[in-house]
């Protein structure tokens, strides 16, 4: 796939990238897909426990992970998959406060679902994205 570029942000992408074998974004022409992005920190893989905190760091780490594979960020997304542990109002109106806040200008198609387990015990939220970068 010599005709794709990959990308890894340092810290936890860089950490992902050689414990589990997968990037955190992909470029294919105009578009940037992510792969989920949880609410660790990013340097130091730490997880908040309060699921707003959680969900906020998670559209950080979106952005940051846009950004590192030359996108600008929020404004260029289109499509948001996101996978809650459990689905509840309060993890619902966290992602809604932050779609307002992340992309004012636009309202992205939206897949929202609950789930048993998310790849770490500690996490409540993954988030996926895809950009367009024309």
């Amino acid at each position: 796939m010599a005709h794709l570029q990959f990308y890894n942000y340092e810290g936890v992408g860089e950490k992902n990238q050689q414990d589990y074998w997968y990037s955190q974004a992909v470029r294919i022409g105009d578009r940037i897909e992510c792969a989920g992005q949880g609410g660790w920190d990013p340097k130091s893989g730490e997880i908040s426990q309060e699921i707003n905190a959680e969900i906020d760091q998670a559209f950080e780490n979106v952005d940051l992970n846009l950004k590192h594979a030359s996108g600008t960020g929020w404004d260029q997304v289109f499509r948001v998959n996101s996978y809650h542990v459990p689905m509840d109002n309060e993890a619902l109106g966290a992602m809604v406060r932050n779609f307002k806040k992340w992309m004012p200008g636009h309202q992205p198609i939206w897949t929202c679902v609950g789930v048993p387990n998310l790849a770490q015990d500690n996490m409540h939220v993954e988030i996926e994205v895809v950009a367009h970068v024309p």
